[in-house]
Order: structure tokens, then C-alpha cells, then sequence
């Protein structure tokens, strides 16, 4: 970005505007890195170290949280398109919820929280506190604060400010509606009756937020489907474990053309946490060429999967479209991925879900969101202009090679999809989050209905000023329902 727009904005920063700025930072940058920085000129070169000042995007919502929007004249749109797919990091909510409250904190309320905290806080940290900000800091590093521990803040607040407290409520509240599992509930619960206060935060709050936190999960009880439903229409899932789910995960690359994918690991890991919950035996194959990718999904093909109920396999790499990279930039095509698994090649997966998840581009477009959509036609006849196209015959017992098949597409064909290099990939992370959900609800939501909230909440998304569309695609001829084993 342009020195001298940086170092005009820089001019008209003070202090305490520039300490504002470097609290938003913390968990994008290094903290240790973060310290000692007195100036915006300083804050701007950490940032620009970690590729956050390519465009004007990042910086501008630096600028806007802290209410210098004067400034954002000074910032000129970069008119390239951006050179990488990753989603680049936005503010945390944790972080501008925090800075909301240093914000609307008083000075007599300021000195009556770092009273409270004495008897948590040591003195040193105590007088080292100018601001809010700075007893914020003191408090994550003693452990009492973080995205996922918000229980003392709270506390604290509704000694003095209850509107504070309960700014703290409502994101708790937020986050926990998103994701049930990551923030435990105050101690207290008041149900005050007030409407949850909607996000502007759209990319943050649904993804894991950018300080890294990972989506684990406690464990929760095992709700069965009801046995009410037609059970005929269901797959049946009823060994422990449920089977395989086998994660592909391809970040380090050989050749020149592809980059290294930062941030795949944590797709990684909360794909094995979560499938691990569901009861699926998880192996992860990390960096692999496309001919080890064949020979992988070969193998396992000739795997005897009597007592499995279902496969799972996930393919987090670079694509193209209708294929996705091994590490040698070599191509591997979505049909040699599903191939070895149709009930012809490994017969015992017959009449069982096998579920492919792709997390790679399928082109080189970008899915944009102007084009105001055209009505859509009845129900009806989307129905039996389906069943024209998709039906078959019925030949006895006999199972269609193709059959009870799912793949899960990133993106649309021709498209590319976005992977936040500290948090994870758009659509992983929201597939995860979307799974959790359905396992910890009493409904009976099946894969489909999980998918279709994934594409819902992804295509409310705004990546690097472009959307992203998922597309699942599936020959499913029951429906599936995880649960917690």
C-alpha cells in the first residue's frame, strides 16, 4: 500500500487512537510482536508483514471501528483483484465487543473494575493499567478473559454498569446461538425478555473468531431420532463407531504456481473433532501427491465395510474445476475421488452414505451477489422437472452404482472459494459449526437440511468484497441423520 497514505494517516492518529488500533490487532498479529509499538507507522509495517495492507480493506475497518471515518477518504480502492483466495482476517467480534465497552466505560467506572479485580490481578498489573484496553490485556494474560471466558467480565460489569454486562450477554448470547458449544453460559442467567441485538459482523461470526480459537465440544447427551419416524426412510446408523472419515489435508506445495494453504490445520482439526463426536474412527493424510491420493483412496476402497454405516472423506487442497491439486500440482478429477466407492468397486458400501466434502476452488471467477434474483417457479414443477431428469428404473434389488453418494462442493463450478489463513475455510468451519448444531438439536435435521443452512449462512457473506456459493450435489436415496454416539 501506498507509504504516503500510510504515513498521512499516521499524522492524524493520537495515543490513545494508536493503542485502540494495536488492542483490535491482538490475535491477528503476534503479540509479542505487537509490543513496543508506539506510532501508527510501526502498527502499519507488523501488518503489512502479515499481508494485511495489500488493499485498503482490512485497514479501513480499523479505521471505521475506532470512528475515524475521516480517514477512509485518505484510503483509495485498490482496483486489482486479490492475488490469493484466502479470506483474509477481519476485527473479532470478542475484540470490537471489548472495545465498545472501553469505549462507554467512565473514568469513576474504570477505577472501580480494576478495584474488583485486585484480588485476581497482581498490583503490578493493577498500576500498569492506564485504560480499559490495558486492563483488558492484563486480564487475557492472567487467563480471566478470552472469547471463550467471559464468565469474571461479566461479573465485574454488573457490580457497576449493567448495560455493560450486558453487552457481554447478548455477544455471549451470539456466540452461543452459533455455536452452543464454545462459550458456557453466565452463572446467572437473567431472561430480561430483550431481542438479541443482530450482527453487522457477518464474516467473523461465522467462522471461529480470528483469535484461533478451535471448535471443540463438550459432551453432550445422545438424543436418538424419534421412533415415530418411518425408520425405511432413514439410513441406519447403528455400529460404534460409524465408520471412517478420512481427511485429506493438503497445505504444503512443491511446485511454483500454488501456494502454501495457511490455515488448512484448523479445518483439519475441528473436522476430526467433530466427526470423532459423530462416532466416525477419523484419519488424517496430510500433504499428498495426486498419485497418493489415488493409491490412498484405492486402498481403502478394499476395506471390508460390513460393520461401517457410512464413509466420510474430505479434500481440503487447491482445485480447479471438476478436480482439486495434489502437493505436485498435479490434478486428481472429482469422478477418481468418488469412483472407488461406487457399490460396483466396493460392494459393501452398497445402500451406505458415503459423503465427500471438497474445500478447493472450482475456478477462476468470483460468485458476485448484484444480480437480483428471478422469481422461482412453483414447487411442483421443480418437482416433476427433477423426477424427468433423474429418475430411473426400477430394477428389483438391484442398486444403482452411483447411488447414495454425496458430494459437498466449496463453491459453484467456475468459482473460487475462500480459506482464512488463521481461522480456516469458509465453508469447512460453517459445515462444522452447521453439524454441531444439528447433532445437539432434538430435531431430525438430515444432511441435506445441514447443507442448505451451510449455503444459506455462507451466501450471506461478504469475502475480500466478492460472495461464496456452496453446492452440494447427491444421489442420497434415504435420508441421513449424525448424531453424538
Amino acid at each position: 500500500m501506498d507509504r504516503l497514505k500510510l504515513s498521512h494517516i499516521d499524522e492524524e492518529l493520537d495515543s490513545s487512537e494508536v493503542a485502540a488500533l494495536r488492542f483490535l490487532c491482538l490475535g491477528i498479529v503476534n503479540r509479542k510482536r505487537m509490543e513496543g509499538i508506539k506510532d501508527a507507522k510501526q502498527l502499519f509495517l507488523r501488518l503489512e508483514e502479515n499481508g494485511l495492507l495489500d488493499n485498503g480493506v482490512f485497514l479501513a475497518e480499523l479505521l471505521h471501528t475506532i470512528r475515524r471515518a475521516d480517514l477512509l477518504s485518505l484510503l483509495e480502492a485498490d482496483s486489482r483483484r486479490p492475488e490469493e483466495t484466502d479470506a483474509r482476517p477481519t476485527l473479532s467480534p470478542y475484540r470490537v465487543m471489548l472495545y465498545g465497552i472501553y469505549e462507554d466505560m467512565t473514568t469513576e467506572n474504570f477505577e472501580k473494575m480494576k478495584f474488583l479485580l485486585s484480588s485476581k490481578l497482581g498490583r503490578r498489573q493493577i498500576e500498569a493499567s492506564n485504560t480499559a484496553l490495558d486492563l483488558f490485556v492484563e486480564m487475557e494474560k492472567a487467563d480471566l478473559l478470552s472469547p471463550t471466558k467471559l464468565n469474571d467480565m461479566h461479573a465485574v460489569l454488573k457490580e457497576f454498569d449493567q448495560q455493560l454486562a450486558l453487552t457481554v450477554k447478548r455477544y455471549m448470547d451470539e456466540v452461543r446461538q452459533q455455536n452452543p458449544t464454545r462459550v458456557p453460559p453466565p452463572p446467572h442467567r437473567v431472561n430480561n425478555g430483550s431481542q438479541q441485538t443482530p450482527s453487522t459482523l457477518s464474516i467473523s461470526e461465522t467462522q471461529p473468531n480470528i483469535e484461533g480459537e478451535r471448535i471443540y465440544s463438550d459432551a453432550q447427551p445422545n438424543r436418538q431420532p424419534s421412533s415415530v419416524a418411518n425408520e425405511a426412510e432413514y439410513y441406519d446408523l447403528n455400529h460404534n463407531p460409524r465408520g471412517l472419515c478420512v481427511v485429506i489435508n493438503n497445505e504444503k506445495f512443491l511446485g511454483e504456481e500454488l501456494k502454501d494453504r495457511g490455515g488448512t490445520q484448523e479445518d483439519a482439526n475441528v473436522l476430526k473433532s467433530v466427526f470423532s463426536r459423530l462416532g466416525f474412527t477419523v484419519v488424517v493424510h496430510n500433504n499428498l501427491t495426486a498419485s497418493r491420493i489415488r493409491s490412498e483412496l484405492r486402498e481403502l476402497s478394499k476395506n471390508d465395510f460390513l460393520a461401517h454405516d457410512a464413509l466420510v472423506i474430505c479434500v481440503l487442497s487447491h482445485g480447479e474445476k471438476g478436480c482439486v491439486f495434489g502437493t505436485d500440482e498435479k490434478k486428481v478429477g472429482l469422478r477418481e475421488l468418488t469412483l472407488p466407492f461406487t457399490s460396483k468397486n466396493a460392494p459393501t458400501l452398497a445402500r451406505k452414505p458415503k459423503l465427500f466434502f471438497i474445500q478447493a476452488c472450482q475456478g477462476d471467477g468470483y460468485q458476485e451477489g448484484s444480480v437480483p434474483c428471478p422469481p422461482r417457479p412453483g414447487e411442483e414443477e421443480v418437482r416433476h422437472s427433477r423426477l424427468q431428469e433423474d429418475a430411473g428404473p426400477v430394477r428389483g434389488e438391484t442398486v444403482a452404482w452411483d447411488a447414495d453418494f454425496l458430494m459437498g462442493m466449496a463453491t459453484v463450478p467456475e468459482c473460487k472459494s475462500f480459506r482464512n489463513t488463521s481461522t480456516g475455510s469458509i465453508y469447512i468451519q460453517e459445515l462444522c459449526r452447521q453439524l454441531i448444531r444439528s447433532a445437539d438439536s432434538v430435531e431430525m435435521d438430515d444432511i441435506l437440511s445441514v447443507l442448505t443452512r451451510v449455503n444459506r449462512e455462507v451466501g450471506k457473506g461478504e469475502y475480500l468484497t466478492h460472495k461464496q456459493m456452496p453446492e452440494p450435489k447427491y444421489t442420497l436415496t434415504k435420508k441421513l441423520v449424525l448424531k453424538y454416539v
